[in-house]
């Protein structure tokens, strides 16, 4: 009594019952029956889980990436692990955090991207393998499942065996009343087979099974990574392209504008010229004109003076 007394109890935050503060959810510090209420879902930018508090809200963005939202907007892909995530800049929260503490990004074991960071810690990684944040995460659920499925099979082998140790109990029972060996034979193996009706076929929730599940959805989601990250770049690509091409539109009609500008440019000038030309030619035609007139004057003035000479002369002979 004096134990639970001293054990402190913390308050959860929906229903306000006081419980162990391990019996509280990390984040929300939801108990175990608010927790039942609510499901657990994925931030769709972030990619952490998180529980939802409330039945009329079922937003599937954690509270820290709403706020961002808010206050920068919606993201961009991080360049590292490919969340949409990048708020500020071209990385996410998580990705830069952990490359000021950590150094340069290296390849994840996993995904085969260069998102993990070497902590230079083997007791940080998971099953011995150096991993991103993703696949760390999805690698532990799987783990989990695992051991929660061998938890399951387990507890079903043992009432499986108690049953099987009363049944013999009974048979041996029945053994003793009934004196028929044939009959004594009969029946235990009847009970063995009604006891075993999934023996010779494949049981759904052996470990083996869930472990084969839980790699071929590591691999789906390894591969839909891929995908995602596939398009990504066929949309970057598409992006240049748009850009290149609006580029060439423009340089094009440019060059076009610039072609008939100089077009318009070299007829002005040529009507110009065929102008000055015209004019000149006029000119060259008058000048030529008024020179044949004052030839012709000048020829004329001589022919009169010689014709007046000549005749002054004849008296004064006689």
């Amino acid at each position: 009594m004096s134990t639970a007394a001293s054990t402190p109890l913390f308050a959860c935050s929906r229903c306000f019952s006081r419980h162990p503060f391990e019996e509280l959810s990390p984040g929300e510090q939801l108990c175990k029956e608010c927790r039942g209420l609510f499901p657990v879902v994925k931030c769709t930018y972030c990619r952490s889980e998180f529980q939802q508090t409330s039945k009329s809200n079922t937003s599937s963005i954690c509270k820290k990436c709403e706020a961002n939202v808010k206050l920068y907007g919606k993201p961009t892909a991080c360049e590292y692990c490919n969340t949409i995530a990048a708020f500020i800049g071209n990385k996410c929260q998580r990705c830069a955090n952990s490359e000021r503490k950590y150094g340069a990004a290296v390849t994840c074991e996993q995904c085969k991207q260069r998102c993990a960071f070497d902590r230079h810690d083997d007791s940080k990684k998971v099953d011995g393998k150096l991993l991103c944040w993703l696949c760390t995460q999805s690698l532990k659920r799987a783990l989990a499942r695992t051991k929660q499925h061998l938890s399951v099979d387990k507890h079903k082998h043992r009432g499986h065996k108690l049953s099987s140790h009363k049944d013999k109990r009974k048979s041996d029972m029945m053994k003793s009343k009934n004196s028929g060996d044939s009959l004594n034979e009969s029946q235990p193996s009847e009970k063995k087979s009604k006891l075993n009706p999934l023996q010779g076929e494949l049981d759904p929730n052996s470990s083996d099974h869930v472990v084969a599940m839980t790699q071929l959805k590591e691999t789906i989601a390894s591969l839909q990574k891929k995908v995602q990250q596939k398009e990504m770049e066929l949309l970057s690509k598409d992006k240049l392209i748009t850009e290149l091409k609006a580029q060439h539109h423009n340089n094009t009609t440019d060059l076009r504008n610039e072609m008939k500008n100089k077009e318009r440019m070299n007829e002005t000038k040529f009507t110009l010229m065929n102008t000055k030309i015209q004019n000149l030619l006029k000119e060259v035609a008058t000048l030529s004109k008024s020179a044949k007139k004052n030839n012709k004057n000048t020829k004329s003035l001589l022919s009169n003076t010689e014709n007046s000479g000549s005749g002054t002369d004849s008296p004064s002979t006689n």
